[in-house]
């Protein structure tokens, strides 16, 4: 049947309910004034109807767009300000120039840097995981590029910006307690986002097969990982643990880690601590972190000889519609291509690899060796 506008008793509110081409709807106009609710009402009814014909993406907006996202699992890191510009902004009326527009609206004096990363990045995420859903159409958004031929101040450059050597942050690894050295580990043979690990649940993985499945990632891609075989001991211990925290990584407390909207802080005491027990030994290093990891993976398989596309791959820089369908099948030169990561021997002594589940409760206090 037509839409209809009804009062429920006690309320001063008029209600739309019916049905247009199978489209059954029941809501309130929160309006009480009956013009404005009659208007409400055919504005309504012409949404469902182009929604019949045309698909769900002629109405969904990019609010609705970016709560789904949340709730299958993305990010909320710099979402929030996004979500409240954009507003109930229809998908299908978001072009480049408005996107570009409301960037430096809403960051004037931001380098593109951190317009990419504040701006475009958490709306690109929000658009694949529409696209996923067949709410919006696939797009290549452009992002902001640092103008050339410009002299620009040299940014202060933050821990975990560079690469290191394998060496190096197996001496680092090797001071830390347990728990946040295996986290670490597991980031330097596999190059994942420290968000996407400490997400990691045992569902994710497949040791048998050396492969992770990531569906939920900072740019809205799902993605397959490979496991490096010095990894496998670790996954399988921790694939035993079973209690009420689903993630594989844990502090040693044995708690999941607490993931942050602005900040990535989930090692950062454990990383100070460090840091402070190796400067006692005369032996300072401070320039590594968790994103030192994936910046080091980077530049090892490049070392190595591996093709630009296969490391995009591992990385999660390059997801082209063919490889989003094979997210959950193993593929050989990915893993062949992890598997060329050095393993200094002193990483392979690291106490805990005999029980990795009970050195998960050992902490090493702030300097103390």
């Amino acid at each position: 049947m037509p839409l209809v506008l009804y009062r429920r008793s006690g309320s001063p509110n008029w209600y739309i309910r019916g049905t247009v081409r199978g489209l059954k709807i029941f809501e309130s106009t929160k309006i009480a004034d009956r013009d404005i609710a009659e208007t409400i009402r055919i504005l309504r009814e012409r949404e469902l109807l182009e929604e019949s014909i045309f698909g769900k993406k002629v109405q969904v907006t990019f609010k609705q767009a970016a709560e789904a996202y949340l709730k299958g699992g993305g990010s909320p890191r710099f979402l929030a300000k996004l979500t409240d510009a954009l507003g109930d902004k229809l998908l299908r009326k978001i072009n480049q120039n408005d996107l570009d527009l409301m960037a430096r609206r809403l960051y004037s004096s931001a380098a593109p840097e951190t317009l990419s990363r504040q701006f475009y990045t958490p709306f690109i995420a929000v658009w694949n995981y529409a696209v996923g859903n067949e709410w919006a159409e696939l797009r290549r958004w452009r992002r902001p590029r640092k103008a050339k031929g410009t002299v620009q101040r040299r940014p202060q450059e933050r821990s975990g910006s560079k690469p290191v050597d394998y060496d190096l942050a197996a001496t680092f690894v090797s001071n830390m307690s347990p728990a946040p050295a295996m986290a670490m580990t597991a980031l330097f043979y596999t190059g994942m986002r420290p968000i996407e690990l400490f997400t990691l649940e045992a569902a994710d993985v497949n040791v048998d097969k050396r492969w992770i499945t990531l569906l939920h990632t900072k740019t809205g891609e799902p993605r397959g990982v490979p496991m490096h075989e010095f990894l496998v001991p670790l996954f399988e211990a921790l694939m035993k643990r079973k209690d009420k925290y689903p993630q594989l990584f844990r502090s040693y407390r044995g708690r999941s880690y607490k993931i942050h909207e602005t900040f990535g802080g989930q090692l950062h005491g454990s990383l100070r601590g460090t840091r402070r027990r190796m400067a006692e030994k005369g032996n300072p290093i401070v320039d590594i972190s968790p994103y030192t990891a994936r910046h080091t993976v980077s530049t090892q398989l490049v070392i190595n000889g591996v093709h630009p596309h296969v490391k995009d791959q591992i990385l999660g820089h390059a997801v082209d519609s063919m490889s989003r369908h094979y997210t959950n099948v193993p593929q050989a030169p990915l893993i062949e291509a992890i598997n060329t990561l050095p393993v200094p021997q002193r990483w392979v002594n690291m106490e805990w690899w005999s029980d990795p589940i009970a050195a998960t409760r050992t902490h090493v206090k702030w300097g103390r060796g």
